[in-house]
């Protein structure tokens, strides 16, 4: 059993000390943490663990358990919990075409799903969007026996609402490029509005430059004016920074400011923008 929304009216019963605010990304390849402290708006912790290969959701549900354990999660008390499911079982649609009653067929076209997948949805508040994706119903039914009522959510839904929240005064046209080990996020923003988003697995550099710019291709951006910026498991000097440098022109590596004036440190919030921005 789990539960969309976190029980609002247990927060009212918890003790002092229950101010701390959990978050975790598990995907196919790696998971990530962050612990907040609520009343200081201070990351108290944070980390993150890379598959050696990609695993099954099983699999992952026994990495997150050892994973929960090492990084003694399980000494703190939480007020809320909160999962990001990362994975490419997702579609984005336009709310005033959206039908909760018709989640199937969003995603048949674009991804294999089972009979008895669960299918959920997020909604983009202030966008006019919602995303329909396969949650890890292993991982749920284990998050809620450890800790009860969480709220969760797809990482595509927080990644866009977080860039979309970041440049509502901005018009022009920018790239992000969000990658882990073998995963690519692209989320391209016009005239503070969602122009395109996909995600990719790749294994090479090369992999990675033909996605990007065979979506600015078929966009009809060009490579010399739009403005790109990398984050994530990229950093200056690294070989797809390097690659990416002799295709783009305009290129940068992005860092965030922290939502909401929490305190941590650079390495932390790159390592972990989902989890940061799911708090």
């Amino acid at each position: 059993m789990t539960k969309k929304e976190t029980n609002k009216d247990s927060k009212n019963d918890l003790i002092l000390e229950d101010y701390h605010k959990l978050s975790i990304q598990v995907s196919l390849n790696g998971l990530s943490f962050c612990i907040l402290d609520t009343i200081g708006k201070k990351i108290v912790k944070a980390g993150k663990h890379s598959f050696d290969n990609r695993l099954n959701p099983y699999e992952a549900q026994k990495e997150l358990k050892r994973f929960i354990k090492g990084q003694k999660i399980k000494d703190f008390e939480f007020s809320e919990v909160v999962i990001v499911h990362r994975n490419n079982l997702f579609s984005l649609v336009p709310k005033v075409l959206f039908d909760p009653n018709e989640l199937a067929n969003y995603l048949k076209f674009n991804t294999k799903i089972l009979a008895n997948d669960l299918l959920e949805y997020d909604e983009i508040p202030g966008y006019d969007m919602v995303n329909v994706y396969v949650p890890f119903i292993n991982i749920n039914n284990f998050i809620y026996e450890l800790f009860g009522d969480f709220e969760f959510n797809h990482h595509s839904t927080v990644l866009v609402a977080s860039l979309l929240g970041r440049n509502a005064s901005g018009s022009e046209t920018i790239c992000y490029a969000y990658a882990t080990d073998d995963e690519l996020d692209l989320v391209i923003l016009q005239n503070k509005k969602l122009l395109f988003y996909n995600n990719f697995t790749y294994k090479t550099p090369e992999d990675y430059l033909y996605y990007l710019l065979f979506t600015l291709e078929q966009l009809h951006l060009d490579p010399n004016e739009i403005k790109l910026r990398l984050f994530g498991s990229i950093e200056e000097g690294d070989p797809i920074f390097s690659i990416c440098q002799d295709y783009v022109h305009h290129l940068s590596i992005y860092l965030p400011n922290l939502p909401d004036a929490l305190i941590s440190d650079e390495t932390a919030l790159n390592a972990n923008y989902l989890t940061i921005n799911a708090l």
